[in-house]
């Protein structure tokens, strides 16, 4: 077992009147992959190194498999942490720099050749063995720091941006390889990372943070399809979410979203939601992400009603895709088109804006309607 509990844990700095982490309430499941994101300062590496043993607990308390954790050292905590940076000792080849932690922890030589051995050939390093880290690439140093972890077989890994350091491609393989490895291992880890890519493609639950709190906490299509609020909205997905602020009005009976541009009829699936929020909110602000921002003739078909006019400022080529920012009175959207879409800069289009998928959030709280319904 392997699972880790926050009980409502904050810290506090010195001279700090507020606190870096907030509450922070979680369990994290025997087994999990758990990836806490979120904007530089959140509180995300700090909550792990909480986690860790290496930052003192300022109020509330850590459980390691049911074992309360807040006074234990790092390394009686049945933990392994993979760093940003490597931490390789660098007058040591990789074998040895696999096999310290286990020698500290004197177990015996044959088992430490068994655990080096098979990590080695599970990260397919092998080669490298008798080798120091000055002779390695950053994608074969952070391999052995992930091999240093293995060895330890711990209760839990923790992984603090581990791949900031490495170029895109190197982030890729090492991302998969990463995500190969917990799915051999089914061992419970704890990811730090800034980059929502890496987050949405490897937990299976995803901690979304700001300013200390917690802002959000599901599985990542859930995050991109149901955000919380329009920071978790606007965090998550690239290009991000479009929003327009406006106001909820009622004509004969039916809702829609008005502003000085538009006026577009509020999908009924979104209704409930809206009478049970808060019959009194009428500033919102809708959200719409850019594959739903459509220009192909069949949306024009489709949704005759959710139609618009814009004037195309820019195209942005990705080869799979081109995404088209127009245009609509002061507002900006960004929509996904076909990759050799006719459309060109200057264009004034018609644009389906599909209310079916779209969000609706209070202006002033941020909070999506949703949500408020929900609750």
């Amino acid at each position: 077992m392997g699972n880790v509990e926050f009980n409502h844990v904050y810290k506090y700095y010195k001279g700090e009147s507020n606190p870096s982490v907030h509450d922070f309430h979680l369990t994290v499941e025997d087994g999990e992959f758990l990836v806490m994101v979120g904007p530089s300062g959140c509180g995300k590496s700090t909550t792990l190194r909480m986690l860790a043993g290496l930052e003192d607990v300022s109020k509330g308390d850590i459980y390691i498999d049911g074992k309360f954790m807040n006074y234990v050292s790092p390394k009686d905590r049945d933990i392994a942490m993979v760093f940003q940076n490597y931490a390789l000792y660098p007058n040591l080849t990789v074998y040895e720099n696999m096999a310290l932690g286990l020698q500290l922890h004197k177990v015996a030589k044959h088992d430490i050749e068994l655990r080096v051995n098979r990590a080695a050939r599970m990260l397919e390093i092998s080669a490298y063995l008798t080798k120091k880290p000055n002779q390695l690439s950053g994608g074969q140093k952070q391999r052995v720091a992930l091999g240093r972890a293995l060895v330890r077989e711990p209760k839990v890994f923790l992984m603090d941006e581990p791949l900031s350091n490495l170029d895109a491609k190197l982030r890729t393989q090492t991302r998969m390889e990463i995500s190969k490895l917990h799915k051999q291992l089914n061992t419970t880890m704890v990811y730090v990372t800034h980059d929502q890519t890496e987050a949405m493609t490897m937990g299976t639950r995803i901690v979304v943070m700001k300013d200390g709190n917690i802002q959000q906490v599901a599985p990542p299509q859930r995050l991109y399809d149901s955000p919380d609020n329009l920071f978790v909205a606007g965090f998550i997905g690239t290009p991000q979410m479009n929003f327009l602020q406006g106001t909820i009005a009622t004509h004969d009976g039916e809702y829609f979203f008005e502003n000085k541009r538009l006026k577009l009829k509020i999908h009924d699936s979104y209704i409930p939601h809206i009478k049970a929020a808060n019959s009194k909110i009428r500033e919102v602000i809708l959200g719409i992400r850019p594959e739903y921002v459509a220009c192909e003739g069949w949306a024009l078909d489709a949704y005759p009603e959710w139609q618009t006019t814009a004037i195309i400022d820019m195209l942005e080529p990705m080869g799979s895709n081109t995404f088209l920012y127009a245009t609509i009175g002061k507002d900006t959207v960004i929509s996904r088109a076909e990759p050799h879409t006719p459309i060109q800069i200057g264009e004034t289009v018609k644009l389906v804006i599909r209310m079916d998928k779209a969000h609706l959030f209070d202006r002033e709280s941020g909070v999506s309607l949703a949500v408020r319904g929900d609750r």
